[in-house]
């Protein structure tokens, strides 16, 4: 099959993933057009094509971005296979993040609270796998968040770190995030499935 056209506009997260997904699922797709109308759709669609072994050129006219893929060999490695193989890791914690504050009752005490526990996750060793910020959380990895040199810190010691591109979106924040990966839900939930086990703090 020389290529296939696939029209997102007006989809949200994670349909463009899926409808994306379900293409190369077939198999026989050498290149692949995928059109969408925002910003976090083209990250997330981007990012996906990537992982999935395709070189990526992306082109806009009239509002309208095309995210272009084309095989460059073997599809990449699904993140549960390229996990599985790990040695001496018993454990594999995932930590998602869904509030800039903890708890209820003092909003600066909130504040406060989650930047200790992000200052701390580095105690929990390499059993600390994955990190991922959702809806408030991701407010945290970006431009002015006291959490942001730790989780910077983290991301050097190799902890991947998942940040929503739709939440991102949402808060007008896609262009100050300084800390992880922008990601979308299909990766979200792959992580979650992999995981040994998840901590939730939302």
């Amino acid at each position: 099959m020389e290529y296939v056209r696939l029209d997102c506009r007006g989809m949200t997260c994670p349909d463009p993933i899926l409808k994306t997904k379900e293409i190369i699922d077939r198999g026989d797709v050498e290149k692949l057009i995928v059109s969408v109308d925002n910003a976090s759709t083209k990250e997330n669609v981007g990012h996906f094509l990537l992982r999935m072994g395709f070189d990526v050129a992306f082109s806009e006219e009239s509002g309208c971005i095309q995210i272009t893929g084309t095989r460059r060999g073997p599809a990449a490695v699904s993140e549960a296979a390229e996990n599985s193989g790990a040695q001496g890791q018993e454990s594999k914690i995932a930590v998602i993040v869904g509030t800039d504050r903890m708890g209820k009752g003092d909003d600066i005490l909130g504040r406060k609270l989650v930047f200790n526990f992000i200052s701390t996750l580095k105690e929990m060793g390499p059993e600390l796998w994955r990190l991922i910020f959702l809806n408030g959380g991701v407010k945290l990895a970006v431009d002015g968040s006291e959490c942001l040199p730790a989780l910077q810190a983290l991301e050097g010691e190799g902890i991947h770190i998942l940040v929503c591109g739709t939440c991102l979106n949402h808060f007008g924040l896609l262009e100050k995030k300084r800390a992880g990966e922008t990601t979308n839900m299909l990766d979200i939930v792959t992580a979650l499935q992999v995981a040994d086990k998840v901590i939730s703090v939302m």
